[in-house]
């Protein structure tokens, strides 16, 4: 009891002699068992993670989990494909809309809103493109089940992941941006409304008209005898985004995509002729791919690249 009464009385004049304050202390306390707690952490959990011969640790590896779990091969595949298009949709909304941002001290013009957002469908189309195709849009997880690319639960399972990502995607713009950049627009930041002098009809036909392009577009990549030409795709559609954007985006918001819509009227409760980018792109899915598949689709053996090594003699120096 002394000892302790002893220790406290040093530590008391300790503190008197370095001035510190009950509120510093605190901080120097919570400093020292963030640091001691990640340190025990990290040196308990590293240990753990150690496999030797006479030790092996393979209880932890991801496969047993699998077989424990047991997944397989396949469900794996669609949690991944779930996953990209989760974040892949989220990307697109949170960069894609950040772009649309126009204040006093940083003008947006059109053609740079519709330009941001072909870059950044460029950009996901490049990260996530060789795991679930990067689809990003529910018009074209029906095209690709009609045209014979994904089955009728894979369309689902990408449906889902997509109208998840739009929905976390921009509620992450919302905490991300301050209050001023968000009330860029009426209507709210990226809520894709069609003009005050646009008929419901009208919306519907052009909503029509550029998300069939766009399958079109999805067609053309998918078909067989374009397989030599994929490096390019990313730059491909995000051109094509950019363009249909540039045509359509005064009179309807081109969204072409009802989960690209869905997000950010939901965050905003904000559904006014929202019903509009379901009735136009949905359709537009399904007659697009089905005549693409009928008139145009060839049944030949996909032409790829092939890349015939050369030795080091046979390479030009000049």
């Amino acid at each position: 009891m002394k000892a302790d009464e002893a220790f406290k009385s040093c530590f008391k004049n300790v503190r008197e002699k370095l001035k510190l304050k009950s509120d510093t202390l605190d901080k120097i306390c919570t400093f020292m068992a963030e640091l001691l707690g990640t340190a025990i952490m990290i040196f308990l959990g590293c240990m753990g993670c150690v496999s030797t011969d006479f030790f092996p640790n393979s209880h932890l590896c991801f496969k047993n989990v699998r077989e424990k779990l047991k997944l397989k091969s396949d469900t794996l595949d669609k949690i991944c494909i779930f996953m990209a298009e989760l974040l892949g949709t989220a990307i697109m909304i949170f960069l894609g809309c950040m772009g649309c941002v126009s204040t006093d001290f940083f003008p947006n013009s059109h053609l740079q809103m519709c330009l941001s957002f072909g870059f950044v469908v460029m950009v996901v189309i490049q990260c996530f493109g060789c795991v679930s195709g990067a689809h990003l849009n529910p018009t074209v997880s029906i095209a690709a089940y009609i045209y014979g690319i994904i089955s009728a639960p894979m369309v689902g399972v990408y449906f889902c992941g997509q109208m998840l990502g739009s929905i976390i995607g921009y509620g992450l713009l919302k905490i991300a941006l301050p209050e001023s950049a968000l009330n860029t627009f009426s209507s709210g930041l990226c809520v894709t409304t069609p003009h005050p002098d646009v008929t419901a009809g009208q919306a519907c036909l052009i909503e029509f008209v550029i998300s069939a392009v766009l399958i079109i577009t999805c067609c053309g990549v998918w078909d067989p005898r374009n397989a030599k030409f994929q490096d390019s795709v990313p730059i491909k559609f995000g051109l094509a985004i950019a363009c249909l954007a540039l045509t359509a985006g005064p009179f309807t918001g081109a969204s072409m995509n009802p989960a690209r819509s869905f997000g950010p009227a939901l965050w905003n409760n904000n559904f006014t002729r929202h019903w509009v980018y379901w009735i136009g792109p949905l359709p537009a899915a399904v007659i697009t791919s089905f005549g693409y598949k009928i008139v145009f689709r060839r049944e030949v053996k996909a032409e790829t690249v092939h890349h015939k090594l050369r030795s080091l003699e046979d390479v030009p120096l000049s």
